[in-house]
Parts: C-alpha cells; sequence; structure tokens
C-alpha cells in the first residue's frame, strides 16, 4: 500500500510534532485530515500546505468526544476516502504535585491522551480492517519510561499508551494491520517553550542538549522521519514496538 493517494488522519496536526508528521505524510503524496482543537492553527496550516499542492482537510476536535471523532472520521471518509493511516500525537501536559492532582485532572489528561487514541482508533478500524491494510502510530513519551515527577498523571496516561500499542498490535497484526509508539525524548515544540517560559525546566535547553549523547535537542521532523518509516508498507513486520527517538537518553 503506497502513500501516493492514501488517507491519514493526525491528532494534533496543527502544531509541534502532529504538524511535522502531517508534513511528512503530504510530502509523500498522502491525503492527510489534521484533527485539533486550535481553529486558527488549523485554518493556517491547511491554507499553506494547500497552496503546496497538498491535498489536506482541517476538521475541530477534541479527542475526548467520541461523538465529535465520529463525526469528523464520517467527513473524512466521504471526502478523502478510507481512512488507512492514523497517527495520535493529540495530548496536553500536566505538572504539579502528586498530592496537587485533583479527579477533574486526571481525567481530563486520561481522556485526551489515553482514550482519545483508544476511540480514534475503533472509528477508522474498519476502513483498515476492509482493506486488510492499516497503519496505527501512537505518539507516547520517554518519561513513560523512566517516570518524571511532578507529572504523574501525564507519564500515566503515556505508559497506558504504551500497554495499549502492545495489546492493539498482537490482535490486529492477523488483518495486516500494524501498531506502533513512538516515545519522543526532549524535543523542542510549543510545549517545551511553555515549561521553560514557566520554569519548570530544572536547567536550560542548551544543557539538557550537552548531556545528550547525540548532543542535541531533538526536533519535530525527527519524530516524523520515525512515523514514515512506521507507516510504509515496508514496515509490515514492524508492530507492537516502542520505537524510542530520544538522542540516545533512554535506551
Amino acid at each position: 500500500m503506497p502513500f501516493q493517494g492514501t488517507t491519514a488522519i493526525v491528532t494534533g496536526g496543527a502544531s509541534g510534532i502532529g504538524l511535522a508528521i502531517v508534513e511528512g505524510l503530504v510530502e509523500r503524496g498522502t491525503k492527510v485530515a489534521i484533527f485539533d482543537i486550535q481553529r486558527e492553527a488549523i485554518d493556517t496550516q491547511v491554507a499553506r500546505l494547500r497552496e503546496q499542492g497538498a491535498t489536506v482537510t482541517g476538521h475541530i476536535v477534541d479527542v475526548s468526544s467520541r461523538a465529535q471523532i465520529e463525526t469528523a472520521v464520517a467527513e473524512v471518509r466521504a471526502e478523502l476516502g478510507p481512512v488507512l493511516i492514523l497517527v495520535n500525537s493529540a495530548g496536553i501536559e500536566q505538572f504539579g504535585k502528586f498530592s496537587a492532582i485533583t479527579d477533574e485532572l486526571w481525567d481530563r489528561v486520561m481522556a485526551i491522551n489515553l482514550r482519545g487514541p483508544f476511540m480514534c482508533s475503533q472509528a477508522v478500524l474498519p476502513d483498515m480492517k476492509a482493506a486488510n491494510w492499516g497503519r496505527i502510530v501512537h505518539i507516547s513519551s520517554s518519561s513513560a519510561q523512566a517516570g518524571q515527577p511532578f507529572m504523574a498523571a501525564y507519564v500515566s496516561s503515556k505508559a497506558g499508551l504504551i500497554g495499549l500499542t502492545k495489546s492493539m498490535a498482537l490482535e490486529l497484526g492477523p488483518r495486516g494491520i500494524t501498531v506502533n509508539t513512538i516515545p519522543p525524548g526532549m524535543v523542542v515544540t510549543p510545549m517545551t517553550d511553555r515549561a521553560v517560559s514557566e520554569g519548570r525546566f530544572t536547567d536550560t535547553l542548551e544543557h539538557f542538549a550537552s548531556i545528550t549523547p547525540v548532543r542535541r535537542a531533538g526536533a519535530p521532523a525527527d519524530i516524523a522521519n520515525a512515523a514514515m518509516f512506521l507507516c510504509m508498507d515496508e514496515s509490515s513486520y514492524v508492530t507492537g514496538q516502542v520505537i524510542g527517538v530520544n538522542g540516545g537518553r533512554t535506551t
């Protein structure tokens, strides 16, 4: 199944890692639907990519809502065709003492970071089963592998995403559907910039880059490059895997 003409959905695709993945897909001839909640960012990126000749649509979707997901997937299917590639990149952060996490905050983080990928995957599954081919990539986090203080809800949601990946891969592999997860290391994104501006880093980005084996911070394109491989037909023997893209800090 080639990229050319295949339809993909990228959640959280209007900025950061998600946008880099959208760009990688459209460069290879994929028709892409962006799911995001940032209306202005969606409009800006869709217009820019269309000017470059890409086939791309934008949809305002809160991935914690099954109704919004199912409505948007139906729109994508009608406009672009069956959805055979799904990249779950939408997510929210959480920072604060464990003792201060409220039930409401815990539930919101889980709803977007874990339940969202679950529901999006269910929504596109009929298309993939009909084609006996599909690619699902979950963007998790290296913090789920090593833990992170003051981010218990976020880390738990991303750890759950790794477990979801493994279970889905075992069940869906016989149907030609692969499911993998990429846990990024430190990647410079709007979310990272916000954390720096709020003083949540114990040191500078330059310091963290200096103690990373490859001696630099990650870029969204680094994650996108790995996602492109996992979406290819040539990656059909790779499923249920945790593909760390972190400059060697987590092995």
